[in-house]
């Protein structure tokens, strides 16, 4: 039962995937040395995520969208980026933005939080 659990989200995660792709519209247009700037902040941005979760790919529409080329994280099971998250965030969920700044480091849930603290700082 478990597997066909597994099978069902992850068919129906590629499936919204696909159309994310397709539907996806086109980036925020900067001059070049305004997104220079954008690319060297989000430096320190790194998004901890799952291919196939509805609210990551909400997510990263949204990081497309604004012109970021944030880093990506596969969180799931066997990557050696899923214990990185669970001993820095505390908890394995996704999405998750890792916010580096002057030292500090926050780990940010929540698609829409995420997307709200992006379209503040960025748009």
């Amino acid at each position: 039962m478990k597997i066909l659990i597994s099978l069902i989200r992850n068919l129906l995660g590629a499936i919204i995937a696909t159309i994310d792709l397709i539907t996806r519209g086109t980036k925020l247009k900067r001059t070049p040395e305004k997104q220079q700037q954008v690319n060297e902040e989000v430096q320190h941005l790194t998004l901890y995520q799952f291919f196939a979760c509805p609210f990551c790919i909400k997510t990263r529409r949204a990081m497309y969208k604004l012109n970021l080329p944030i880093k990506t994280r596969s969180a799931s099971e066997g990557s050696p980026y899923r214990k990185e998250l669970q001993e820095g965030g505390g908890t394995i969920k996704v999405p998750c933005l890792r916010i580096e700044k002057e030292g500090q480091v926050e780990w940010m849930y929540e698609s829409s939080d995420i997307i709200r603290y992006l379209e503040k700082r960025f748009a």
